[in-house]
């Protein structure tokens, strides 16, 4: 955990100082009005004696009696501890009391102050390195390739982001507010102890061993199931997030009991974890009591002992209850410090996986300058996934000119897509080049490269805002004309204008209250809305009927004249105007044309021709 103290701002430094010196003075505070006690009780005690001297019998009445206090000092060894004590009684007023009195409550007041001061600060500083690790958090996954989000689940990097954060919070409030309290407070208390009576000291040292076991003992069992508990999170997240991304097919197959029952699963298992840490974690306050009264007892036993034989007094033991009380209460904080701080360190420790985790896509620290615009090229290009060893893409090479559509098509799990996220470097090719702009992917900065790309997922995904919000996604300066034509062109201006708002209308969270061609269509029009050079539709047409489709692709021939376009497809009818049109077989090229010339010379290409049009429709 010490790892995420990196991230502590220079006043965050000044503000520990700061508490450090509040909490020397905390205890200083503490450590005062145990004396303050001690110093009333002796003023009550004398002031009584004063005013009653027949308690010390009756020669010692007889003589204050007859010449008072004065006389009955003359009689005494000016040395002695016998005149110490009747010089106290004999100067015993109501005043004393009064001032003891009123510098406890100054006192306490005092503490009162300085525990609120370090409560405050230790909160702004955990507090603020907490939103700095969010921060930190968030910025790394946003900086992840996909590589790196699949070695983390999504419902985990949440957890990472939300309750370890919390966790950690929670620790390091606990521990700025007792970690340098606790051993001033004890090494405080004890160097004042000894002073008073070695065999009361022995009582205390024997309750603090005690208790030192005990903590250790409980936190020994605890640990592990910490450990389990932060994963157990992860697994009820992912059932809590799988069921209601998926409610609609869990309902179509009247499922609901399929997934409680996998949620009962999860919930049940940290459910019991947080039972057995719960149970455990509660047996500390009475065995905390049973030390603690066990001490006292111990104590006024041993201090009743040591009273009746006059080698110490009840002001004395007082004090002394009060300083070993602070000893047990400074060794408790301190354990329960380690007893919840490996939660604390699990959480830290998952955070920090992802704040190291190297990233595979990286910004070169020399941007090469583009020397051609709207091309994409790809030399010899293979990949295969991390852990992988079988190739997913196998020696593909291929060139789009400025303005030209390159169009691929292959079965399912051919490698289109993968072929196509090499471009905007979502992955980086294991072999060979993908160059944009006659320059190596690699060779430019990321935001450079996206910058020049209209990236238009299959899965058209909105975000919650309005419909020009998330038109203008890419762009933010864009103006109203810019985005009503960006909407045109991708045929979306027509359901636009007939919403309650039009382009003020609400979108809600990944689009919901839209159809998934109307996602489509605004997905469309967020990439020809920053005016690319180069367009990639991975599949983009897929929820869009014939004519939509078409009319679509013909104003993206109009509108984005000079724009070079990638596309995707699994529909023959999309691609039949296509430039080039690759096709994909197992990661290979198997064929690369025009339609026509790929009817002729690929087998694959044509079996999937046939499989959707007619021969006719095909002119065979």
């Amino acid at each position: 955990m010490f790892k995420l103290y990196k991230k502590l701002s220079t006043r965050d430094w000044i503000l520990l100082i700061v508490l450090a010196g509040l909490t020397v003075l905390q205890v200083y505070c503490t450590m005062t009005l145990v004396d303050y006690i001690q110093n009333i009780i002796q003023s009550i005690t004398y002031l009584n004696y004063h005013n009653n001297p027949e308690l010390f019998g009756e020669g010692v009445s007889a003589i204050v009696s007859a010449g008072g206090w004065d006389a009955l000092l003359a009689q005494i060894d000016a040395g002695s501890e016998e005149y110490a004590m009747f010089s106290a009684v004999a100067a015993a007023t109501a005043g004393k009391i009064w001032y003891n009195g009123g510098m406890m409550l100054l006192i306490a007041a005092g503490t009162v102050a300085t525990q609120t001061l370090v409560g405050m600060i230790a909160a702004f500083v955990a507090s603020g390195l907490s939103a700095r690790i969010r921060s930190a958090v968030y910025a790394k996954v946003d900086s992840f390739s996909i590589a790196e989000r699949e070695r983390f689940s999504t419902p985990s990097l949440i957890t990472r982001t939300t309750n370890d954060v919390q966790q950690v919070m929670l620790a390091n409030i606990l521990m700025l507010r007792m970690a340098f309290a606790a051993p001033v407070t004890a090494i405080w208390a004890i160097l004042k102890i000894q002073t008073a009576s070695t065999q009361l000291t022995v009582a205390t040292i024997v309750a603090v061993v005690l208790l030192v076991l005990f903590l250790t003992f409980l936190m020994l069992i605890v640990l592990p199931k910490f450990r389990l508990m932060q994963k157990l999170i992860d697994r009820l997240n992912c059932v809590s997030r799988e069921n209601l991304t998926g409610i609609r097919v869990i309902r179509a197959y009247n499922a609901e009991s399929f997934q409680q029952e996998k949620f009962e699963k999860a919930n049940t298992a940290i459910t019991r974890a947080q039972l057995f840490t719960g149970r455990l974690m509660s047996l500390m306050s009475p065995v905390m009591i049973l030390i603690m009264n066990g001490v006292s007892l111990a104590i006024y036993w041993i201090g009743a002992s040591l009273i009746n034989k006059g080698a110490t007094d009840y002001a004395t033991i007082a004090a002394f209850m009060q300083l070993a009380s602070q000893i047990i209460m400074a060794f408790m904080m301190l354990m329960m410090m380690f007893v919840l701080m490996p939660r604390a360190q699990v959480s830290a420790k998952r955070i920090n996986e992802v704040l190291e985790t190297p990233l595979s896509v990286t910004d070169p620290q020399t941007e090469k300058q583009l020397t051609e615009k709207g091309t994409v090229e790809f030399k010899n290009v293979s990949f295969s996934y991390p852990g992988s060893s079988e190739k997913v893409i196998k020696n593909v090479s291929f060139r789009a000119e400025k303005g030209e559509t390159v169009a691929f098509i292959g079965s399912t799990g051919s490698g289109k897509s993968t072929l196509i996220n090499l471009v905007p470097r979502f992955f980086d090719a294991t072999e060979g080049e993908v160059l944009v702009d006659g320059v190596n992917v690699k060779e430019i900065k990321q935001k450079t490269l996206r910058s020049l790309i209209g990236y238009v997922p299959q899965k058209g995904l909105l975000f919650s805002g309005t419909v020009k919000s998330n038109i203008a996604f890419g762009k933010e300066d864009l103006s109203e004309e810019q985005i009503i034509n960006a909407a045109k062109i991708a045929e979306a201006d027509e359901f636009i204008t007939k919403m309650e708002k039009g382009y003020d209308s609400e979108i809600s969270q990944g689009g919901k209250n839209v159809s998934g061609g109307q996602k489509q269509r605004l997905s469309i029009a967020r990439a020809v809305a920053i005016d690319p050079e180069i367009f990639i539709f991975d599949d983009s047409f897929s929820a869009l009927d014939y004519k939509t489709d078409k009319k679509v692709r013909e104003n993206l021939k109009e509108g984005a004249k000079g724009a070079t376009k990638l596309i995707i497809a699994q529909r023959i009818g999309t691609i039949l105007d296509a430039d080039k049109i690759i096709v994909l077989d197992s990661g290979n090229v198997v064929g690369c044309g025009k339609h026509k010339e790929l009817l002729e010379s690929c087998d694959v290409y044509r079996e999937i021709a046939v499989s959707q049009l007619s021969k006719e429709e095909l002119g065979l």
